[in-house]
């Protein structure tokens, strides 16, 4: 953490992708990148920033891919919530070692190992400084853990979507295949659905516009970009209207 702390959002919605957690394994946890990302949220969660984070669960299994591949779109979409689960339980494990009160909250009801999702309880844990974990989506199939970000995002008021990812931004055209790939610094809501530039699916982003809720794009592979994000410094692509 910087030596000089300074903060330009009060409370945010950091979103994993699932990926992230198998690091270079071909599925499953990397627990050294876990313990990663759990030292990024430590580092601003010393600064007073209140913390919502939603995972997702594709490193485990994605339900959209298998029902796909046959399976009963429902069926997948809820071993996919199931995955989410996982995924945060490990993280908090990584946060209780380092000291941050946690919750995880499940939008699917399972009281041995998470409390059920209620809002008021959620901004109420937020407000006495524990990080909040949202697990299992929005608890309903057809809709993605970005979707699942937006509408925890609106419903505890946080006031930015961080969205992690492996690139340093949003680009015109994907910049693994491309080197004429064009990053943008900005982008409106409206640009980012008529370009089809796929930063979310167009129930997150059209959540977001309708309740005016920004989104920073940022690479999580650098260390200190989530702080950077927090601190208002001019990292990833920011969307807004």
């Amino acid at each position: 953490m910087p030596a000089k702390a300074k903060r330009k959002y009060d409370r945010v919605l950091l979103k994993l992708s699932g990926e992230v957690f198998k690091g270079k394994k071909p599925y499953g946890i990397d627990h050294r990148v876990v313990n990663t990302i759990a030292q990024e949220i430590e580092d601003i969660y010393a600064i007073g920033t209140e913390i919502g984070v939603v995972i997702g669960g594709g490193n485990i299994f994605r339900g959209l891919s298998e029902s796909a591949a046959g399976m009963d779109r429902s069926t997948a979409d809820h071993m996919g919530m199931l995955a989410t689960v996982m995924n945060s339980l490990a993280l908090q494990d990584f946060l209780d070692k380092k000291g941050v009160p946690t919750r995880v909250q499940s939008a699917v009801q399972m009281h041995q190992i998470a409390e059920p999702y209620i809002r008021r309880r959620a901004i109420r844990h937020l407000e006495k400084k524990r990080v909040v974990i949202f697990a299992a989506g929005t608890g309903n199939p057809f809709f993605s853990t970005d979707t699942a970000a937006a509408l925890r995002a609106s419903e505890i008021n946080a006031e930015v979507i961080l969205k992690a990812t492996k690139v340093d931004g949003v680009y015109d055209k994907d910049p693994v295949k491309s080197k004429k790939a064009k990053r943008f610094n900005t982008l409106t809501y409206e640009e980012v659905l008529d370009r089809k530039l796929g930063v979310m699916d167009l129930t997150a982003i059209t959540l977001c516009m309708d309740n005016h809720l920004p989104i920073i794009v940022f690479d999580l592979n650098r260390p200190g970009n989530i702080y950077k994000c927090i601190a208002g410094e001019n990292v990833g692509t920011l969307i807004r209207g």
